[in-house]
């Protein structure tokens, strides 16, 4: 089934020169970019995003790390978009990340981890509403879709 999913490449991607790379990488799986913007964090969509965080003791680092650059949000497409992505992000904790992942390729931390990816269904439609207003996400098909995926797939 398509789906849609939020990734946000973080200030250590976009620090360290890794979009590029990893925008390669979900194209090459083929995803859809159904919508893509640069924008800079504050503490206000942070304290939401991450509310289940407030209350613990790192927080404060953590919103300095989200506001330390610019970062690229990015709403992907595909099916069974949402685990697809995930499996491609690997474990929070780069260390632990298998190579060939993300975090395991380019990420060496907990918190410096490169990439934030939607959980599950519920998180992707209210992180993609969070971040992106409905006009600036795009219903569209590559014409090499079929090459993809079965038309069964898609379904």
């Amino acid at each position: 089934m398509m789906e849609k999913t939020l990734v946000i490449f973080k200030p250590s991607a976009m620090e360290r020169g890794f979009v590029g790379q990893i925008l390669a990488r979900f194209q090459q799986k083929g995803l859809i970019i159904a919508g893509i913007k640069m924008m800079q964090l504050d503490e206000n969509i942070l304290r939401e995003h991450y509310s289940h965080l407030t209350g613990k003791s790192f927080f404060p680092l953590l919103l300095k790390s989200m506001m330390a650059s610019p970062v690229i949000v990015m709403c992907l497409k595909g099916v069974d978009a949402i685990n697809v992505v995930r499996l491609m992000t690997g474990a929070t904790n780069g260390r632990e990340a298998l190579p060939g992942t993300i975090r395991g390729d380019f990420s060496s931390s907990n918190q410096e981890n490169i990439i934030h990816a939607s959980s599950s269904p519920e998180d992707a439609e209210a992180e993609i509403k969070r971040f992106f207003r409905a006009e600036e996400i795009f219903d569209w098909t590559p014409a090499s879709i079929g090459f993809v995926y079965s038309p069964l797939e898609m379904q």
